[in-house]
């Protein structure tokens, strides 16, 4: 697995009937080991550890129904008042980050309409601010800390 920009993170990997897998600290279940789930799980370790996101508030491939069609997003946190604070869509460290990945992110959030939108493949991150009023969203240089 690549390594990638993110701070070092303990996580839990063991090899079983040929593949690897990773404890989920979320679903609390060990699931395949995957590159995209390699990011996914860098991702919600520094949400947890270094943006202090409650763990209990972070849930991992949610599923919403966007324009009628079920999906599921990365990951999503929410805030202490069970709105959205933070919508995260994930890719594998080789996958480019396009107009189309930003589109599918854009998609997801649709129904949930979250203060943060954060697109990663690991190595690259774009977080921004959503302003709804102005159909705006604002760049942000580093992913914020949850209040």
């Amino acid at each position: 697995m690549h390594k990638l920009n993110f701070p070092d993170a303990e996580l839990k990997i063991t090899r079983q009937l040929g593949k690897l897998w990773i404890f989920d600290r979320i679903r609390k279940k060990m699931v395949v080991l995957t590159p995209e789930e390699w990011v996914r799980q860098h991702l919600v370790n520094f949400l947890i550890r270094h943006r202090n996101c409650p763990r209990s508030l972070t849930q991992v491939e949610r599923g919403l129904l966007c324009n009628g069609l079920p999906r599921r997003v990365d990951v999503v946190v929410f805030d202490r008042q069970g709105g959205c604070w933070l919508v995260a869509e994930c890719k594998a460290a080789d996958v480019a980050l396009t107009s189309h990945t930003a589109m599918q992110l854009a998609q997801y959030n649709m129904p949930l309409r979250a203060k943060y939108l954060l697109l990663t493949n690991g190595l690259v991150h774009f977080c921004y601010a959503a302003d709804y009023e102005n159909a705006a969203l604002t760049p942000l240089s580093d992913v914020p800390f949850y209040a």
